[in-house]
């Protein structure tokens, strides 16, 4: 059964999508020179300053960086502050198991949500060892079954792993595995409005087939758009916020931490 937000279905609803924030259990844990711990704490004031009514928050993989019980009690605790529900799904980064510890006493881990007119539905994508993404069926059969029992509801799926080519080279073999077997799900469903997903650091809005495709910013490193080899762009730290109605338009757009400066570290610990 889904989890039922309070929002009512003539209402909008609010989401804000906090992805790949790779903490450490150290406070001074930092990625290619980025303390990520202080560049989440940044985008979540950003948040805070930017979006006062908050009904869901989406942690889209890579929460962690160390796979650490301490570094999943630190995402929680700090994104806390923003006083809204919130739904965790696992990266490749990402210790599984570690994350549920972590979620105890909560519903972080549900996958399916209704709010408002929406459904939103959470798939593991994470392969334990593997940097690359694969739905398994048992996945599929999750999304099918969200998709079919709410005929009506307009949906919005989400994963780490991106599921398109993203004119980026390096990440071409390290996103989802098997695409293919996702929109054959979601090509039999109308309904599906939206999928978003994290992972490749770095702002996407697209189209297929009528549905929106959607990625967004890390909370820490950003990823260089089209580039052949491994590079990390300049841009600030940021998140996606999402505003879904209940005639089913969805309107998204992405906002960055400001003032913030930072020297890419490529001798430091990599991605």
């Amino acid at each position: 059964m889904p989890s039922v937000s309070t929002v009512s279905p003539d209402a909008a609803a609010l989401l804000v999508q906090l992805s790949d924030s790779h903490l450490f259990a150290e406070a001074g844990g930092t990625l290619l020179g980025m303390n990520t711990r202080e560049s989440l704490q940044r985008v979540i004031e950003r948040v805070r300053e930017q979006q006062p009514q908050i009904d869901l928050i989406l942690a889209t993989g890579d929460l962690s960086q160390d796979g650490t019980l301490a570094s999943y009690q630190q995402f929680r605790e700090l994104t806390a502050s923003i006083g809204a529900p919130a739904r965790w799904i696992p990266g490749n980064h990402d210790e599984p198991q570690v994350m549920v510890s972590a979620a105890e006493h909560s519903d972080f881990l549900e996958p399916v949500v209704d709010i408002g007119n929406w459904r939103v539905t959470l798939l593991d994508s994470a392969v334990p060892g593997s940097v690359p993404g694969y739905l398994q069926d048992q996945q599929l059969q999750v999304l099918a079954r969200a998709l079919s029992e709410a005929p009506h509801r307009h949906h919005l799926v989400c994963f780490h792993h991106h599921p398109v080519s993203i004119g980026c080279a390096w990440m071409e073999p390290i996103g989802l595995r098997n695409p293919e077997a996702l929109f054959a799900v979601l090509d039999r469903f109308p309904q599906v409005k939206a999928v978003l997903w994290g992972h490749v650091h770095q702002e996407i809005d697209r189209e297929r087939n009528g549905v929106r495709l959607l990625a967004s910013p890390s909370t820490c490193i950003q990823f260089a758009p089209g580039s052949e080899d491994f590079k990390v762009s300049e841009q600030a730290p940021g998140y996606r916020w999402l505003r879904l109605h209940a005639d089913g338009r969805l309107e998204t757009g992405v906002e960055r931490v400001q003032d913030f400066a930072f020297t890419v570290d490529y001798g430091s610990n990599g991605y």
